[in-house]
């Protein structure tokens, strides 16, 4: 079980209001890439977001392109978890592999505000917001393995770098 602050915004909140297509292709440190998160939408974010710090947006939150950067900026602000009504598809799965938690939980949006505390308790799957208790829709245990990990890449050094000797073909002389 942990607790989180939360950081409240609306529905179709698009990659570009999250991290502006203008700096896709000309930001590459991590420092400068954090530093955009949310600017057109929320120019105080950056300067109050904490490490642990949730976002609960509405209904179809990462909508529009399919850049990685929308999820990097948020979990190098710190954000661990997503809670929204509902994802852009290709977001969703970029907060996975970016090891940011994407929850769907459309109850949640409604009654919670910026700078509310939650509780989310991953092991036993439920959200506690506002005197109400949220069933967290389970994922495969793939997916949960990439998250546990810190997403896909932490995973796949992990499990690349546990292999004690190379593999070599059948077919090798």
């Amino acid at each position: 079980m942990s607790t989180h602050r939360v950081w409240v915004y609306g529905d179709n909140v698009n990659t570009d209001l999250i991290y502006p297509g203008k700096y896709t292709y000309t930001l590459r440190a991590d420092a400068d890439i954090r530093a955009k998160a949310l600017e057109d939408l929320d120019p105080g974010f950056v300067s109050a977001v904490q490490p642990g710090d949730v976002i609960v947006a509405g209904r179809n939150w990462g909508c529009g392109s399919s850049r990685e950067q929308a999820v990097t900026a948020l979990r190098l602000c710190g954000v661990q978890a997503i809670i929204a009504a509902s994802f852009g598809g290709l977001y969703f799965r970029n907060c996975i592999n970016q090891g940011v938690h994407p929850i769907v939980l459309p109850e949640i949006a409604g009654i919670v505000h910026t700078g509310d505390v939650i509780e989310i308790d991953r092991e036993a799957g439920v959200v506690r917001a506002a005197g109400r208790e949220f069933v967290i829709p389970p994922l495969p245990d793939s997916v949960r393995a990439i998250l546990d990990a810190g997403g896909l890449l932490p995973m796949l050094q992990a499990r690349f770098s546990a292999l004690s000797t190379p593999v070599k073909p059948e077919f090798a002389p």
